[in-house]
């Protein structure tokens, strides 16, 4: 059986996540807000910037190697995109990176690590 791959970073292929999900948002400049007259006015600036939250279940090897994407500045992503269900690529970022132990083995153990990656 064949699995979708949703995320990418940096040409390795991450494991099958145990949640994500993709939103997309506008930037929109200072001149934005309501007016004297009350009504709403919008200056958007940017489209469709993305941010992923995710989260794996994983072994210590990849927590490892998560844990130095967070560290990271920039890293190329290719993302599993649910408006076109296929994979894009964009320059991103992590934050909100957390790190749970799941289970202790005998082998350094089992993970849970969730984080964000924004679009630039």
């Amino acid at each position: 059986m064949a699995y979708i791959q949703y995320l990418i970073i940096n040409g390795d292929k991450l494991p099958l996540p145990d949640s994500y999900s993709v939103s997309s948002s506008a930037v929109e400049a200072d001149t934005s807000g309501e007016t004297e007259a009350g009504t709403k006015q919008r200056d958007v600036i940017r489209q469709g910037v993305v941010e992923i939250n995710v989260a794996f279940s994983v072994s210590p090897a990849w927590l490892i190697k998560l844990t130095e994407y967070s560290e990271q500045d920039k890293l190329t992503v290719q993302y599993f995109n649910t408006k076109r269900l296929d994979l894009e690529e964009a320059e991103m970022f992590i934050t909100d990176f957390k790190s749970d132990l799941a289970h202790d083995t005998s082998f350094k153990g089992l993970w849970t690590v969730s984080f964000k990656l924004n679009s630039f």
